[in-house]
C-alpha cells in the first residue's frame, strides 16, 4: 500500500467515511484560481461520480463563483501535481466536502451534493 493510500485511508476513518478514491485519469472541475498561491483556504466538494467526471470540485478563497465557467476539468493527476495538499482528501465519498488553511481543518458529509 502506498503512502498516498495510507494517508486517504487514514483521513477517511478519521471522518468515519467510506474510502473511495477515483482513478488518476478521471477529471475533476478546478477553478482557475488554485493557482493563486496565497488565497486561502482550499475547498472541495464531491458530486457523484458521472462518465469520466469522478464528483470533485476544486477552488481557493471564501466564495464559491456562481459562473458558468468558474471551473475548468483537469484530470486528478495533474491536479495533484499542482495543488499536492488536496490528495489525502481525494478519497472521500460523494457528499463530502473539506476546507483547509493552516492550522485549521474542515471535513464534513453534505448529503444535499447527492441530490441531482
Amino acid at each position: 500500500m502506498s503512502t498516498r493510500e495510507q494517508s486517504q485511508i487514514a483521513l477517511c476513518l478519521k471522518y468515519g467515511a467510506d474510502f473511495v478514491p477515483p482513478s488518476a485519469d478521471m477529471l475533476v472541475g478546478v477553478a482557475d484560481n488554485i493557482g493563486d498561491l496565497g488565497l486561502l483556504p482550499i475547498n472541495g466538494l464531491r458530486h457523484p461520480q458521472e462518465g469520466q467526471t469522478c464528483g470533485w470540485y476544486i477552488w481557493k478563497g471564501e466564495t464559491l463563483s456562481q459562473a458558468d465557467d468558474f471551473f475548468k476539468p483537469m484530470k486528478l493527476e495533474e491536479l495533484v501535481r499542482r495543488l499536492p495538499e488536496v490528495e489525502r482528501y481525494l478519497a472521500l465519498p460523494p457528499s463530502w466536502r473539506f476546507l483547509f488553511a493552516p492550522g485549521s481543518e474542515d471535513v464534513w458529509n453534505d448529503p444535499e451534493l447527492l441530490q441531482v
